[in-house]
């Protein structure tokens, strides 16, 4: 089940987040570390009532965070449609162990579902140029590559940033 946060969640979610970390540098890929993802942005998606997660009996295996807040990062995007009432996906993670089940398939489906739901004209996200397997499951989802960022406390490599128009 795909429910809201709470503030008791968090510590579950940075040891998620630690693990998806080790798995993703295990493969060469240096997207997450020390600097993020951090408790902060999860207390603060969480008091923004943006924070889901995928419990199942109690057990939470991944989360997401769906905000209608535009980073100022995504001011210089060519974004497809106009900056307005858009949706934006971050922290999508789910645990090494749970993996390959469909459970990331099913927290965008929410995310998507939530964007239709309230009339957004777009889901915008951005995801590591270095994690072919993300930036292919993005695309299989009809996502656009449009621009990227760079986060310099994460890597010198860039972001690439994607949108879904709805």
């Amino acid at each position: 089940m795909i429910r809201k946060a709470y503030t008791y969640d968090v510590d579950t979610l940075m040891s998620i987040t630690s693990a998806c970390a080790k798995h993703l540098i295990s493969k060469g890929i240096f997207q997450w570390n020390e600097h993020y993802p951090n408790s902060a942005a999860f207390y603060k998606d969480i008091k923004r009532d943006e924070l889901y997660v995928y419990d199942v009996n109690g057990t939470i295996m991944g989360c997401v965070t769906i905000s209608k807040v535009m980073d100022d990062d995504y001011i210089e995007v060519d974004w497809l449609t106009p900056n307005q009432d858009n949706l934006y996906i971050h922290r999508l993670a789910v645990h090494p162990k749970h993996q390959g089940k469909g459970l990331a398939q099913e927290l965008m489906d929410f995310a998507e579902d939530l964007a239709i739901k309230t009339e957004a004209p777009s889901v915008r996200l951005d995801t590591f140029s270095k994690n072919q397997r993300n930036q292919k499951f993005y695309e299989l989802r009809g996502y656009q590559k449009l621009g990227v960022i760079y986060f310099p406390k994460q890597s010198e490599h860039p972001f690439y940033c994607y949108e879904l128009i709805l």
